[in-house]
């Protein structure tokens, strides 16, 4: 069978360095950057617009639950040497027909949405050149071509730097905003405010948590750390990434509670919320800096784009090899593999065709019952699989470990059923 946890070569034969070191990191930084997209900017904006910097603590607690459950996707990959599907696997037969279906359908319709949600800025940027269902084709283009013909290695590094330019550009806005710092240390005291459970629910579970968390331990074993003496470089290389999120999530949160909530503006849901956030921008401070988070908004969403068509790809290359091995050769490289490309065709290809017509309403339906449930699944069969004999008993879960995965998986459970009596029955 072909080895699924190694992609790049040149990653393979490292040895874990004595000591973690910052120069170590890379997955962490590429799951979290895809993780977080413009929709969940949009809430988290609306959250600071509603309740000013009420639901600091929120954002907080989001990201140690994010934390949690990557840190344990990393942990079975190298304590076991065996990926994330093949757990799943060995948990039954039903695992398999639910990963086959989410797969299908959640690509379909997030390809859609991914190249419409990187085509708003630069429509917004650039009005004059070409239409908005334009830029969109050419943003799913330019991302399965550079997946298509780049290794790991260079997928990393060009996601840390539009990370960068993400991180930089929150921060300035964050400052440029004038924050009450007074008001946002008060805001990290747990309250519930009137009508906030969902927000704050939404706020803990919804920033930087997709299947890409679950797409973690593969890009771990692209980077070559393959075994447990990587675990410690893991574990920081986890933490730096989320201690990042949450600089940017409580970022927009200070721009939510300055900009939106101290004059009662409303953002549309979505991704064209943040095109109202721009109109604001260029109201309140010009044009440059309208500009400035226009490219900002580009670089979050081109992120989640390409980290995507390249994380789920590599999880539906796993699935794939475990029942039809003979796809691919021996030494050959999952990223290079049949299953891998015809996935990333499948992510570009069909969902074109969602953005010339208006979406089924029952696909919408599906996709929607389908992704609420994708959180909870990945929180509780983590729990399930790292306190089984499938997990050498030193890598098993703490008491720590417990506690977080279980919490995960139960708020992730409440969000699952709000968000599907919410879809469009």
């Amino acid at each position: 069978m072909a080895d699924t946890k190694q992609t790049d070569t040149a990653g393979r034969g490292n040895e874990a360095p004595r000591k973690a070191s910052w120069r170590s990191i890379g997955p962490g930084i590429v799951v979290a950057a895809t993780g977080v997209g413009a929709g969940d900017l949009v809430a988290t904006l609306i959250a600071g617009g509603k309740f000013g910097y009420t639901l600091l603590w929120a954002a907080v607690i989001g990201c140690l639950v994010k934390i949690s459950l990557a840190e344990a996707a990393g942990r079975w990959h190298l304590a076991t040497g065996r990926t994330l599907f093949d757990g799943w696997r060995s948990l039954g037969s039903w695992t398999t027909v639910y990963f086959a279906g989410y797969v299908v359908i959640w690509g379909f319709v997030y390809g859609a949405a991914a190249m419409s949600s990187s085509a708003l800025p630069l429509a917004a940027l650039f009005p004059d050149v070409m239409d908005f269902k334009l830029w969109a084709v050419l943003c799913g283009l330019v991302g399965l071509v550079f997946v298509w013909f780049n290794r790991y290695a260079v997928f990393e590094k060009v996601m840390t730097v539009l990370v960068g330019v993400m991180f930089l550009v929150t921060v300035y806005l964050a400052i440029r905003v004038t924050p009450r710092l007074d008001s946002a240390f008060a805001g990290l005291a747990p309250v519930l405010p009137d009508g906030s459970l969902f927000y704050t629910l939404g706020l803990i579970g919804g920033v930087g948590g997709t299947i890409t968390l679950a797409a973690y331990g593969y890009w771990v074993n692209a980077k070559g750390w393959t075994d447990t003496s990587w675990m410690k470089v893991m574990r920081l290389d986890n933490r730096v990434a989320y201690v990042t999120t949450g600089i940017f999530v409580v970022a927009m949160l200070f721009v939510g509670a300055e900009l939106l909530h101290s004059s009662g503006v409303a953002l549309a849901k979505g991704d064209r919320g943040l095109l109202d956030l721009s109109a604001v921008l260029e109201e309140r401070y010009g044009s440059a800096t309208a500009k400035l988070f226009l490219i900002g908004f580009f670089a979050t969403s081109f992120t989640s784009l390409i980290g995507v068509w390249h994380g789920v790809s590599l999880m539906f290359a796993d699935f794939v090899t475990k029942y039809r091995p003979s796809l691919i050769a021996p030494g050959t490289r999952p990223d290079k593999s049949v299953p891998f490309r015809a996935y990333l065709l499948w992510l570009t290809f069909p969902p074109i065709s969602l953005l010339f017509l208006d979406q089924p309403f029952g696909l919408i339906v599906a996709y929607g019952v389908i992704g609420a449930l994708f959180m909870p699944f990945l929180a509780l069969t983590l729990l399930w699989l790292l306190n089984s004999a499938r997990t050498p008993s030193e890598w098993r879960n703490g008491l720590l470990s417990n506690g977080m995965l279980g919490a995960a998986g139960l708020l992730f459970l409440v969000l699952c059923v709000q968000q599907v009596r919410d879809l469009p029955w």
